[in-house]
């Protein structure tokens, strides 16, 4: 490879970086994050505290992060694409 090649490179994956960390504190995110785990708590007191099952309660904190890492996906593409 040539000096100019790896330039290129660490210029692109120095763009995503700070992508990540731009994603990581924006707004969207953790507003994201609020209506997701509200979701799920609404959802949790409706359906499963009505059979007070220790074990089927205890998969509450597992669910609602699992459903907030798929969806965060979505969001985060949606702001990637008005932050160009």
């Amino acid at each position: 490879m040539n000096i100019e090649e790896e330039i290129k490179k660490i210029q692109e994956r120095n763009k995503r970086v700070e992508q990540d960390k731009s994603w990581e504190t924006s707004t969207t995110r953790r507003i994201g994050i609020c209506i997701l785990t509200y979701i799920v708590v609404v959802l949790y007191s409706y359906f499963v505290r009505k059979w007070d099952n220790l074990f089927l309660s205890s998969f509450v904190p597992v669910i609602g992060f699992t459903l907030s890492t798929f969806s965060l996906k979505i969001i985060r593409k949606q702001w990637e694409k008005r932050k160009k």
